[in-house]
């Protein structure tokens, strides 16, 4: 059962999300909060396994909420702000999804937070360009030994799509390898960018959170 906390300043929208998740046999509503700082609260009380968490709230925002709740939950944003800025933000505070509303329907919502929850990162077609264009500004020293420029060029491949949240397995697939030999270049990838899971590789590899050397 995978346990969502639902986190909108407006109690409608609250509802709304509530009511498209309800008929799902696997997914529960463990709370809604109003606000950032009320959700870091019951996310500590709850123990959900998805934040859907918005970007504009009084309080606290949602950026600066994904931090803490990203130690707690994996976090999707899910909001109407399509901005580079606002997008950037929240994969390097943490989040390792962003939705956009009127981007999805029903079963695509539950079908995006069973694989956010499975450990997979989540983008809108929305601001997938955004992401890709934040990619292509990535600062790095070709002579650093570590970070976005020492990758080889396979292995920027591998970043590449695991950036768009694509699985080991799907990445297999697409490069006609195996998944052991996949999972191989991630675990380089890891240790080159110093990054502990996908989000804070998709994060590094963005250029926007600071590295530090492994």
């Amino acid at each position: 059962m995978i346990r969502v906390l639902i986190v909108d300043d407006n109690p409608v929208i609250r509802r709304g999300i509530a009511a498209l998740l309800g008929e799902a046999e696997d997914i529960r509503l463990a709370g809604e909060a109003g606000d950032g700082q009320e959700a870091v609260r019951l996310a500590s009380e709850l123990h959900p396994d998805v934040v859907l968490l918005d970007v504009r709230m009084p309080v606290m925002d949602g950026i600066a909420a994904a931090g803490p709740l990203s130690e707690k939950a994996r976090v999707m944003m899910l909001t109407y702000t399509d901005e580079e800025e606002q997008v950037v933000a929240a994969i390097r505070a943490g989040a390792s999804g962003y939705l956009v509303h009127g981007q999805f329907d029903a079963d695509e919502l539950v079908a995006r937070i069973r694989q956010l929850a499975a450990g997979e990162t989540v983008l809108s077609p929305a601001v997938v360009g955004t992401v890709f264009e934040a990619l292509r500004r990535t600062p790095g020293d070709p002579e650093d030994p570590f970070g976005p420029a020492s990758l080889t060029a396979r292995e920027r491949e591998i970043m590449n799509l695991i950036s768009q949240g694509l699985t080991n397995g799907q990445i297999a697939e697409r490069f006609v390898l195996s998944e052991k030999t996949v999972k191989n270049h991630v675990n380089r990838i890891y240790g080159k960018l110093g990054a502990a899971n996908r989000a804070q590789a998709t994060a590094l590899w963005l250029g926007t959170a600071p590295r530090h050397r492994p």
